[in-house]
């Protein structure tokens, strides 16, 4: 049986990425929805989802800054905090971080994204290796950096999977961590799983789940509308919306930052004995039932 008490924080991360202090006097509003992934799990394609709830369908709405990443060092928590403080519709906000680093509100409502390791990475590839200078200046070079700095990806992306697997997550943060801290509340009413895996394969299905937990009720007229916007190629071709500042930290700009939306690509590169070594650390680190739900989706 799943923990059932309330998630409390224990502890603060400061890292090239994190900082998770902002969280501590977060004023929480009683219909704030909070998205959260490990990273690369679908967290663009579930704020664009979430959007188009609220706003019924409309286009053209700026997703990325009507949803920022409240625990990334940059801009400072003064900054983003006016941004969301300001805001008069529901709220939809993102974090990457543990639940055991984030202050959990019972009013807020929780959407926590899964995605198989082996995709994230290939997905995390692209990513960091399309990253351009202004991209590493802003992580390495403003106020807050603790640890190491980020630098450019050396090797190929098998070589990257093999340092993420071994180095947990390196050079960003542990998947392992990330997703069991979550999976022990799974079972919260206010916490809701989703999987990268079953959106594509329903779409339609899972906004419609999304909707009934949010308690949004969805407008049949515009329907079709909705689904058209949440679609990977509308992304694609309206990704300066979606991204963060409009893809200028990437290089090819915010089409670079949607890649390809694809599981299994990692198939055609690693070995057999590869990927069992991963699924066995998996089981090793969320044990039987998570590994199971990250690899599938199936709860």
């Amino acid at each position: 049986m799943a923990h059932q008490t309330s998630p409390q924080k224990t502890r603060e991360i400061h890292s090239n990425h994190f900082d998770s202090t902002i969280w501590n006097d977060f004023p929480f509003r009683d219909d704030d929805i909070i998205i959260s992934t490990y990273a690369k799990s679908g967290t663009t394609w579930m704020q664009q989802i979430i959007s188009q709830l609220i706003f019924n369908g409309q286009t053209g709405l700026p997703v990325a800054d009507m949803s920022p990443w409240m625990d990334l060092r940059i801009p400072p928590p003064p900054v983003k905090m006016g941004m969301v403080e300001a805001q008069t519709h529901r709220r939809f906000l993102k974090t990457h971080l543990p639940l055991d680093a984030l202050v959990f509100s019972e009013k807020a409502k929780y959407i926590y994204i899964g995605r198989d390791g082996r995709d994230v990475v290939w997905s995390l590839f692209n990513h960091h290796s399309t990253a351009n200078e202004a991209w590493y200046d802003a992580l390495n070079k403003s106020p807050g950096l603790v640890g190491p700095p980020i630098g450019k990806p050396e090797g190929d992306i098998k070589e990257y999977f093999q340092n993420w697997l071994e180095k947990d997550g390196f050079p960003f943060w542990s998947q392992w961590e990330n997703v069991k801290s979550w999976w022990e509340f799974r079972n919260l009413p206010n916490v809701y799983f989703v999987h990268f895996s079953n959106l594509k394969e329903d779409m339609p299905g899972e906004i419609r789940k999304i909707a009934a937990f949010l308690d949004i009720p969805i407008d049949e007229s515009n329907w079709d509308a909705i689904l058209e916007h949440c679609s990977f190629n509308y992304m694609k071709n309206n990704a300066s919306s979606s991204v963060p500042l409009g893809g200028i930290f990437w290089e090819g700009g915010a089409k670079t930052f949607i890649h390809k939306g694809k599981n299994g690509r990692w198939r055609e590169v690693l070995s057999q004995a590869e990927s069992d070594e991963y699924d066995r650390i998996a089981v090793e680190k969320l044990g039987t039932a998570c590994a199971h739900w990250l690899k599938t989706g199936e709860m």
